[in-house]
C-alpha cells in the first residue's frame, strides 16, 4: 500500500491541462468515467456549466491514482480512484469547492467520498438517485414500428423545449430548471446536430448523444410524451440514434438509467446496453 506521504495531490487549471494529466486514468475506464470525460471535451469546446468547477489528480510517482471534478454542480469521484487518493481528494474539495450540494460516483466509491466529506464538515447526505451505467458495442433491432427517425430542425425548437422541460420534471425534478432554462438548453443540442426526433406522421419521441469519450458517446435526453408511451418509438429511436453513432465510428454508446424505473432499464437491455457499474447521486442534506 502506498503511504500517504508519498502521494502528490494537483490541481489543473483548465479542462485542456486536466485531460492531459487525468485523461489516460479516466479512458482506462471509459465506461464507468464517461460522464467526467464528456464534461471535459465539452469544455474543451467552449461549454460552461457555471463557476463552480474543480479539477483535481492524485499522482503517485508517474502515476495518476484518483480522480475527481466538479463542473458547476456536484462533486464527481471517478472508477478507479484509491482510497488513500480519494481522502487526499476530499479534503481538497472541501477546502476548494465546499459549496458542492453533493457527491456523484461509482457506489462504493461515493458512499466512501460522502463518509470522508461528513467526517470533515458534519454535512450528512442522503441518495438521491440510484443510476445505472450501460454500454453498446452492437445494436439489436428492435421490433419494428412506425416511423423513422430524422434529425431536430430549428422549427422543432418548440416542441423539443417543451419536452426537455417535461424530462427534467420526470427524470429528475430536484435538478429541473426553468422552461427557459430547457428552451436553451434545446437550442444547443438542435443547433449542435445532437438531437434525433422519431416520427409517425408526427413528432413522438426525442433521444439526443453528448459528451464524446475517446471511443464513444453518451445517449441521453430520452423522453416519450405519456400518451404515445409503449407502442416501442422509444426503444426504435434509442436503437437508430446509437446504431448511427456506431456508423460514425464510435465503438461504444454510453447510457444512464435510474434503477427505479424498470421499464427504461428492460428496453436499453433488449437493444443490445449491457450492465456496466451501479452509480449513486448523493445529495447533501440541510442542517
Amino acid at each position: 500500500m502506498t503511504s500517504a506521504s508519498a502521494l502528490r495531490l494537483e490541481r489543473a487549471g483548465s479542462p485542456a491541462e486536466f485531460e492531459r494529466i487525468a485523461g489516460p486514468f479516466l479512458s482506462a475506464r471509459e465506461a464507468e468515467n464517461n460522464l467526467v470525460l464528456g464534461l471535459t471535451s465539452a469544455m474543451k469546446a467552449g461549454r460552461s456549466y457555471g463557476p463552480a468547477v474543480y479539477f483535481g489528480a492524485v499522482r503517485d510517482g508517474n502515476s495518476i491514482v484518483g480522480v475527481a471534478m466538479r463542473a458547476g454542480l456536484y462533486l464527481i469521484v471517478t472508477a478507479g480512484t484509491t482510497d488513500e487518493s480519494l481522502r487526499m481528494l476530499i479534503e481538497d474539495a472541501v477546502r476548494q469547492t465546499g459549496d458542492s450540494p453533493g457527491i456523484i460516483g461509482p457506489k462504493d466509491l461515493a458512499r466512501r467520498a460522502v463518509e470522508l466529506w461528513t467526517a470533515r464538515t458534519g454535512q450528512r447526505a442522503h441518495v438521491q438517485t440510484a443510476e445505472r451505467i450501460y454500454a453498446l458495442a452492437r445494436v439489436i433491432p428492435p421490433r419494428s414500428v412506425n416511423g423513422h427517425m430524422r434529425p431536430a430542425r430549428a422549427s422543432d425548437l418548440d416542441l423539443a423545449a417543451a419536452w426537455f422541460h417535461a424530462f427534467g420534471m420526470e427524470a429528475q425534478p430536484h435538478l429541473a430548471g426553468t422552461a427557459a432554462e430547457a428552451r436553451a438548453n434545446a437550442e444547443r443540442w438542435i443547433a449542435g446536430g445532437r438531437l434525433r426526433l422519431w416520427e409517425d406522421g408526427v413528432v413522438v419521441s426525442m433521444a439526443g448523444a453528448s459528451g464524446p469519450t475517446p471511443n464513444g458517446i453518451r445517449v441521453g435526453a430520452v423522453y416519450t410524451p405519456p400518451d404515445k408511451r409503449r407502442r416501442g418509438y422509444a426503444s426504435a429511436l434509442v436503437a437508430a440514434l446509437s446504431q448511427e453513432q456506431l456508423d460514425t465510428g464510435k465503438k461504444f454508446c454510453f447510457l444512464y438509467t435510474d434503477l427505479a424505473n424498470p421499464t427504461s432499464n428492460k428496453i436499453y437491455q433488449d437493444v443490445g446496453y449491457e450492465p456496466v457499474c451501479d452509480i449513486d447521486e448523493y445529495i447533501f442534506e440541510s442542517a
